[in-house]
């Protein structure tokens, strides 16, 4: 049986990342909520499309998040896309800052888990695809497919 820290429940994916970068590295970081956010998060009313992640003053910071407002939570929900504090290491800090000072990296979101309890937040160091970079991973993804519809017809037979 899996245990809580090898299972981490994904809440939040940003599946358009993939399709727009290439993911060279991930880090884990964890993400500052406010009660009412965490609520909201641990429902799935998270969206990671558009976010993006930069690093300001030694700080790690998350914008263009949107965490719906909590039902219950009246006067204590915040904007629901405001910037969010990310939790890292200062090694890890200077280590993206420098990978990111290069031309055409970016740091984005690519999912929201919990793990352990905490809110964590997987980002992922990125190079942006040209327009012939997607429609090869789409022609890619289209032979894939046509060749495990074939195997899978094969086997009927």
């Amino acid at each position: 049986m899996a245990t809580k820290a090898e299972d981490p429940k994904v809440l939040a994916q940003n599946r358009k990342a993939n399709h727009d970068y290439f993911i060279e590295e991930t880090i884990e970081a964890g993400i500052v909520l406010t009660g009412t956010e965490i609520k909201s998060v641990r429902q799935g009313k998270a969206n990671l499309k558009d976010s993006f992640a930069r690093i300001n003053s030694g700080e790690a910071w998350l914008l263009n998040m949107h965490v719906s407002p909590f039902e219950q939570g009246n006067r204590f929900n915040v904007d629901p896309t405001r910037t969010r504090k990310l939790l890292l290491h200062r090694g890890q800090i200077d280590k993206l800052f420098g990978q990111m000072k290069e031309k055409g990296y970016a740091l984005v979101p690519l999912k929201i888990y919990i793990k352990n309890g905490y809110a964590k937040v997987l980002l992922g160091l990125a190079k942006g695809k040209k327009n012939y970079d997607k429609r090869q991973d789409i022609a890619k993804k289209d032979a894939q497919r046509d060749i495990q519809r074939a195997l899978r017809d094969r086997q009927k037979y």
